[in-house]
């Protein structure tokens, strides 16, 4: 069964009790259950530690990178083959460069997207979109 990628929409969401964190929460609890951790790409990871520092400060970034730590997620480094996906589709779709790479993720390993993010419709119905 294909798991589920994570943007930072959707982890921000989880992190910050909004909208849709509520689904992120069941996605965590069947990753647990299931052994099948949740996929976020490294430059989405850049962008939640980037936002939680602007929105909370450093010491809440240090506490909030050891929740995400001890959660069913797996941080996939970016690497080319990644780049040139991501690059195919910033050159197609009217997308932020990290919402690209999530999407390359996803495509990489058959996964659907979580995410509550708007630009993601650019992708159906070619992707699968979990929306929050």
């Amino acid at each position: 069964m294909p798991g589920s990628v994570l943007d930072s929409y959707a982890l921000l969401a989880f992190l910050f009790q909004e909208k849709g964190h509520e689904k992120v929460s069941a996605l965590l609890e069947k990753a647990l259950e299931t052994d099948q951790p949740l996929l976020i790409s490294a430059v989405n990871w850049a962008e939640v530690r980037y936002m939680v520092e602007r929105k909370a400060g450093l010491a809440r970034w240090a506490e909030t990178r050891q929740k995400i730590l001890a959660l069913p997620i797996e941080v996939i480094p970016a690497d080319q083959a990644m780049a040139e996906i991501a690059g195919e589709i910033k050159a197609t779709k009217k997308m932020s460069l990290a919402d690209c790479f999530a999407a390359a993720l996803a495509k990489q390993r058959n996964c659907e997207i979580c995410t509550g993010d708007p630009e993601f419709r650019a992708l159906e119905p070619e992707w699968k979109i979990a929306w929050l």
